[in-house]
C-alpha cells in the first residue's frame, strides 16, 4: 500500500468511457478505489444502489447539500450528482487512490476544493466516435443523445484546466497512460 493516499478526478463527457477504463485500472492496481456518488437520476438496468451510486430523492440530495456534506455536488441533464465527503476521505486517509468519476462542474470544483487532487480529462476520439457510443449504450433517446453531445462539446472546451488530458481511442493505451500518471504523481508524494 502507498505511504499516502491520493485523489483522483477522472472526468469525460457522457459516453467517453470513465467507468470502463477505471474497471481495467483497477484490474492492473490493487490500491485503487471508486468513491460512490450519489445521484437523483433512476437507475439504468443492472445497477444497484450503494454500488454504481448511492439513487435518493431530491429533498435528500438537497438536505445533504444545506448539511454540507459532499466534496461537490452539480446538475447535470436534470438530475443531481455529488460525491459525499467523508467516505472520499476516508479512502485517501487509509492511503487508497480514491478515484472520483464525475462530471466536469464537479470536477472543477474539486480541484478548487482540494488542490492535491490529481485531475484527468478522459477525451473521445472525436464526436462522430461519441454519437456512436452513445448510442450503443442503447440507454437514451435520440433527444438525449443530441443533449449529451452539445453537453460534450462546452466540456471539452474546458479540458485545459485539467492536469491530464487522456484520449480514450484504444482503451488499453488510456489505461496505460493513466497508469503512468498515477505512478508519477504518486512518486512526487512519496518521494
Amino acid at each position: 500500500m502507498n505511504k499516502k493516499g491520493m485523489m483522483v478526478i477522472l472526468s469525460a463527457p457522457s459516453g467517453c468511457g470513465k467507468d470502463t477504463v477505471f474497471r481495467e485500472i483497477s484490474k492492473i492496481r490493487d490500491d485503487v478505489c471508486e468513491s460512490i456518488s450519489a445521484t437523483t437520476r433512476q437507475p439504468r438496468e443492472g445497477e444497484a444502489d450503494g454500488v454504481n451510486y448511492y439513487f435518493i430523492t431530491n429533498d435528500k440530495f438537497e438536505e445533504m447539500i444545506e448539511k454540507n456534506e459532499f466534496l461537490e455536488y452539480a446538475s447535470y441533464n436534470k438530475c443531481y450528482y455529488g460525491t459525499p465527503a467523508k467516505a472520499a476521505m476516508a479512502m485517501v486517509n487509509s492511503g487508497k487512490i480514491c478515484f472520483l468519476i464525475i462530471e466536469r462542474k464537479g470536477a472543477q470544483k474539486v480541484m478548487k476544493n482540494c488542490p492535491d487532487a490529481v485531475s484527468i480529462f478522459l477525451m473521445p476520439p472525436d464526436l462522430k466516435t461519441l454519437e456512436k457510443r452513445l448510442k450503443k449504450r442503447n440507454t437514451d433517446s435520440d433527444e438525449q443523445i443530441i443533449n449529451r453531445l452539445e453537453i460534450a462539446k462546452d466540456e471539452i472546451k474546458s479540458s485545459s484546466v485539467f492536469d491530464y488530458v487522456v484520449i480514450n481511442n484504444e482503451l488499453d493505451k488510456a489505461v496505460n497512460e493513466i497508469n503512468k500518471i498515477l505512478i508519477n504523481e504518486l512518486k512526487k508524494r512519496n518521494a
